[in-house]
């Protein structure tokens, strides 16, 4: 059964999560991580999306953006084919690079923007990659404290800045001071990796995962590589041990055993 449409966002603005396929990394240096940013001004300027926030993680991308002029799903469409392109030329490589499907979620109040906006700059923080959120380089973070580079010009910081103040020198200090707050925020990928998956969605993400293997065939495959399958598919976030014994037909003493 094909998976639901996206409810459509009120406001047009969206938090989004791109994460590698199987969780791999997709940025493995600076020139990467350079790359992705271009793609997005590059689509910033074909389609006029805007962008109030970014985080780039080894393995995955946290964007806080307002839909253009198309379908925010054609968008990020676009964005994923043109740095998958990049990323099989640069590394000889082929094949899927990142999940089938972004998460995102609609924003539909300035509370939670602003709320999104911190989540994201302090996702480095939180993953214990730097003590200061401006110290992580490859976030908008650093374009909202007043560092000048082209990355500036991806960055729509007027709308936010408005939200704290009309003078900017003051919208700046007490944006600062909001984004460096401690917090409990929770978003989207907290919801995602805490959320228990429906048998529906749980054989969409194992079937993903196997690729040319269908799932009635799993059990009947040499042991070997049977196990190392299940040792895969026992990452899924939200799919219990029982509920991957009942989809492909094993005991659940195998499972906890492999």
């Amino acid at each position: 059964m094909p998976r639901g449409a996206r409810v459509k966002s009120m406001s047009g603005i969206y938090h989004i999560m791109l994460r590698g396929a199987n969780r791999q990394e997709i940025f493995h240096d600076d020139e990467d991580c350079s790359k992705f940013l271009d793609i997005l001004h590059l689509y910033k300027q074909k389609t006029g999306v805007e962008f109030y926030s970014w985080c780039l993680m080894s393995n995955h991308v946290h964007l806080l953006i307002k839909e253009g002029n198309e379908n925010v799903s054609d968008t990020m469409k676009r964005i994923g084919v043109s740095y998958v392109s990049y990323y099989n030329w640069k590394y000889r490589t082929t094949g899927h690079l990142f999940q089938d499907r972004f998460k995102s979620e609609n924003i539909e109040s300035i509370r939670y923007l602003l709320t999104v906006v911190r989540y994201i700059h302090q996702n480095p923080i939180k993953a214990g990659m730097v003590r200061r959120a401006d110290e992580w380089k490859w976030s908008s973070c650093r374009q909202y404290y007043g560092t000048r580079g082209t990355r500036g010009r991806l960055l729509d910081a007027d709308y936010i800045f408005g939200m704290f103040s009309e003078d900017t020198i003051l919208a700046r200090e007490r944006f600062r001071e909001f984004n460096e707050k401690e917090n409990q925020d929770q978003c989207l990928d907290d919801h995602w990796d805490n959320k228990r998956l429906t048998d529906e969605e749980a054989r969409e993400e194992i079937k993903e995962l196997l690729t040319d293997i269908e799932i009635a065939q799993v059990k009947s495959l040499p042991r070997t590589k049977r196990n190392e399958i299940l040792k895969k598919i026992k990452e899924i976030k939200g799919l219990s041990q029982r509920q991957t014994a009942r989809i492909l037909g094993v005991s659940k003493t195998l499972i906890a055993k492999t």
